[in-house]
């Protein structure tokens, strides 16, 4: 019951900063009203009087009291007398709304459920938001923004260059189409256009990837070498079930799919291409690698916050949770402005069909696993296995090292699990970021976060790196 007062506190906190906004307003709204309905099953619980909540509910209104901070931090952007410099100092410009309104949503279901609320499907209207209503709401929320933007370019007269080269560049962010608008499906041949020359970007024992250009979205094409055996039609029934799962993972920090394109479908050698979003900077381990000079503290924490929205995305999709299963530095693309995508398990089943499997199997290095895969290989592979792999992907984003470099799959065992050994953070690392990295390495899989929990603290962290 400890939660209970300090989660009113800040829902009454929230209500009042949504009045002083500048700046996306109607989505500022929508979290408010998600917090409204939030503190009515609250205050049930608060009503019951000495009735002690269940285990269930305890966790949920510990996580509620996170994600209510987060909310709070992240409207407080835009009702600060300076939310125009933090704007301009952040990357994400309202993707943060989708990530905060998730959490809502997922608390609401866990205290509904448990409590089973007599109006819970009254509440539940609110949390209802077909991805038409959030396109027009954020087109609006959108169009404000640039209004604000050029009366903010004209008031800036000082700086106008340097505010002007900013704001461009969020103009030109805004006035982007919409992913979401997009349907997975099968695509045209002559719906999509090549770089020319055309050179592949990246190459793999199986595949060719190419720049192009779909519908207005710059993509990534992959084109497969020596395609597998399965027929045309096949591909396309494998393709149709896995759209349905694919529109679940929906989210700005997830590699987008645009479908699938068959080339020459009735000839003898039909192509098969997959048609994915283009990260121009490319893997997170290649930026680590390349750019990691670059990187502030912040800019590190934000994409650490990427990564995790990303991983929580994932882990909460489906009523039975769905793992990765190959977390790692490589399977995190990196977009413009450094913004952090998950990648490598979209369409899987199709990618599987297409590919002829080269003969031999590469060995992989064991530093992204649990002390608990590496103790038994019967353990069952968990979300609690794969927060472990992730702390590991902070820590090399904290770093821009390698994880236990030069180290044999022998010397990582007797590290990690008999010296329970954690390699060491820098000494400017951020004290509540280094705290969040090492709780998701910690040895025993309790004291890992949740992706949720993850989420909230990261946003805060960020929050107070940008105010610095």
């Amino acid at each position: 019951m400890e939660f209970i007062e300090p989660i009113l506190c800040i829902s009454t906190q929230i209500y009042d900063l949504v009045e002083k906004v500048k700046a996306n307003k109607k989505r500022c709204r929508r979290v408010s009203d998600r917090v409204k309905a939030l503190d009515n099953l609250v205050r049930s619980i608060k009503n019951r009087g000495k009735v002690e909540p269940t285990a269930d509910v305890e966790t949920a209104l510990k996580e509620l009291s996170f994600t209510l901070t987060s909310a709070q931090e992240l409207i407080e952007k835009y009702a600060s007398a300076k939310w125009m410099e933090r704007i301009l100092r952040s990357s994400s410009h309202g993707d943060e709304f989708d990530s905060v309104n998730e959490r809502l949503s997922d608390a609401y279901q866990v205290l509904s459920v448990s409590l089973q609320v007599e109006q819970g499907n009254m509440l539940y209207k609110v949390f209802e938001l077909g991805s038409k209503e959030k396109e027009q709401e954020k087109r609006e929320d959108e169009e404000q923004l640039k209004k604000l933007l050029l009366e903010y370019i004209k008031a800036k007269e000082e700086s106008l260059e340097m505010i002007k080269s900013n704001v461009e560049k969020i103009m030109t962010m805004l006035n982007k189409p919409s992913v979401i608008i997009e349907d997975i499906r099968l695509i045209k041949p002559d719906e999509l256009k090549y770089d020319y020359p055309k050179k592949p970007f990246m190459e793999t024992t199986t595949s060719e990837v190419y720049k192009g250009e779909y519908h207005g979205f710059t993509v990534a094409i992959k084109r497969y070498r020596e395609p597998g055996i399965t027929p045309p039609r096949e591909v396309k029934s494998i393709f149709d079930k896995e759209v349905q799962t694919m529109k679940r993972f929906e989210s700005p920090n997830i590699l987008r799919m645009f479908g699938i394109c068959v080339q020459n479908e009735d000839g003898p050698s039909p192509q098969f291409l997959i048609i994915m979003e283009y990260c121009e900077k490319g893997s997170l381990r290649q930026v680590l690698d390349t750019e990691f000079s670059d990187l502030s503290w912040t800019t590190k924490a934000r994409m650490c916050l990427d990564t995790a929205q990303g991983l929580y995305r994932l882990h909460q999709t489906e009523e039975k949770s769905k793992v990765h299963g190959c977390i790692n530095s490589n399977k995190f693309l990196v977009a413009e402005g450094y913004r952090v995508k998950l990648g490598g398990f979209e369409l899987a089943k199709t990618d599987s069909s297409l590919k002829r499997l080269p003969k031999g199997k590469e060995s992989t290095s064991l530093c992204y696993s649990s002390p608990q895969i590496l103790e038994s290989i019967n353990h069952v592979y968990s979300r609690e296995c794969e927060m472990y792999s992730f702390g590991i992907v902070m820590w090399e984003i904290a770093t821009g090292n390698k994880p236990f470099k030069d180290c044999s799959d022998k010397d990582i065992y007797q590290k990690v699990c008999k010296e329970k050994f954690q390699e060491p953070l820098p000494d400017d690392c951020p004290a509540p970021l280094k705290d969040l990295i090492d709780a998701c390495r910690a040895y025993d899989s309790f004291q890992r976060p949740t992706a949720g929990v993850l989420v909230d603290k990261l946003r805060s962290v960020v929050a107070q790196l940008e105010e610095q």
